[in-house]
């Protein structure tokens, strides 16, 4: 089953769905957002009753809006138990203390981190949301300029949010270890049997080091044979922890020097937020991962990667780091920022008046043109933008 809420749902999901008669929920949020009656719609109560008649009846939800249904409707089940796990990265730490004793992290309510004393602290750390989304309020405090910094932007007027409080919640947040190493976001599912199948492994590349953003994320066949079998085995440890079956995830872990995975955290029931990744894999490589999750299928990477075993397939993330509010951007040229790729295969568009993007790009590149991903990895974006007058 699919559950779909807002912000966004793309069409080759919805084609997906489409195409094979998956059932979608008919919840009135996914009725405001999906206006195709021809779709296999079911009734909530359906719905509930397939759960309720098979707990490890696999969903799938594009947006983790959709996931207070299952609270609202199981909050005692061990699915809510596990996605509250998930969604809490304070729980998240807990429920792995015993796979990393030597990790450190505290929760913290935002009115106290004004008060916290340096002394208390240990450099380097993160600060984030305890329940958070897109790297908002994301901080990597390197020392005590770092931390006087971060704090003057840890307020209230600056964390207003247009998700709801289960996807974004600023009110607590997590102090906790910096992670060294490179970071590699993983889609991903449990199978009926509990073994973790991965679906695409994307290096997220950052400008420096203590750049929290989203921008550039990396997939290749080379990539995901280099660290495949390593992330199966550790996602099943936690998956096995907690009875996982028929489950997708998105998981961003760091890799350090000596092969160390440590993880950064877990997103329940779905796969890269705002359809991204997933579309990545079906629109610019050719595999559908929704469909793979639905009908239990193991990727053969030599097949998918045949005759682009040279090629990068990126995930442009286009935040607004231009320093402009959006009510002074007057335009964005879109067309011009696909000229400077190689192969730009989607131009996804969103209204930056209403979302906290300009949208995203899906990028095809040759191993010998990876200039052009450092080029809008350190861009900020102002060369397409228009400003108001």
């Amino acid at each position: 089953m699919y559950l779909i809420d807002k912000p966004y749902v793309s069409e080759f999901l919805l084609d997906t769905i489409r195409e094979n008669n998956y059932q979608i929920i008919a919840t009135k949020e996914a009725k405001e957002l999906v206006k195709d009656t021809s779709l296999n719609w079911i009734s909530e109560k359906e719905a509930f009753m397939n759960i309720i008649n098979n707990p490890y009846q696999p969903i799938y939800s594009n947006s983790e809006n959709a996931l207070n249904w299952i609270e609202n409707n199981f909050n005692k089940s061990e699915l809510s138990k596990q996605i509250r796990i998930f969604k809490d990265k304070v729980a998240f730490r807990e429920q792995i203390k015993a796979i990393f004793p030597d990790f450190k992290f505290q929760k913290i309510n935002l009115q106290d981190i004004q008060k916290i004393a340096t002394e208390e602290l240990s450099f380097p750390f993160v600060i984030k949301p305890s329940v958070g989304f897109l790297s908002l309020g994301v901080y990597i405090i390197k020392d005590e300029n770092d931390w006087i910094n971060a704090k003057k932007k840890l307020v209230p007027k600056n964390l207003k949010s247009i998700f709801p409080k289960n996807v974004l919640d600023t009110s607590h947040f997590i102090i906790e270890d910096f992670i060294e190493g490179e970071e590699y976001a993983i889609d991903y599912y449990h199978n009926d049997k509990g073994e973790v199948v991965i679906l695409n492994i994307l290096h997220h590349i950052f400008s420096s080091g203590t750049d929290t953003n989203d921008r550039v994320y990396s997939t290749s066949k080379a990539i995901i044979n280099k660290h495949k079998t390593e992330l199966e085995n550790f996602l099943s440890i936690i998956g096995n922890q907690l009875n996982l079956r028929n489950f997708p995830a998105h998981a961003e872990v760091r890799i350090d020097k000596n092969g160390k995975i440590t993880p950064v955290e877990i997103n329940p029931l779905r796969f890269g937020g705002w359809c991204t990744t997933a579309d990545l894999s079906g629109i610019a490589v050719g595999f559908n991962s929704y469909k793979y999750f639905f009908e239990n299928i193991r990727p053969d990477w030599d097949d998918i990667f045949q005759g682009k075993e040279n090629k990068i397939f990126s995930l442009i993330v286009l935040d607004n780091n231009s320093g402009i509010t959006p009510i002074n951007i007057a335009k964005f040229n879109y067309k011009a920022l696909a000229n400077d790729f190689e192969n730009p295969i989607l131009v996804r568009q969103l209204e930056i008046n209403k979302y906290p993007l300009f949208g995203f790009v899906f990028a095809e590149t040759e191993q010998s043109n990876k200039d052009e991903l450092s080029h809008i990895l350190n861009s900020n974006l102002m060369k397409y933008i228009t400003v108001r007058e």
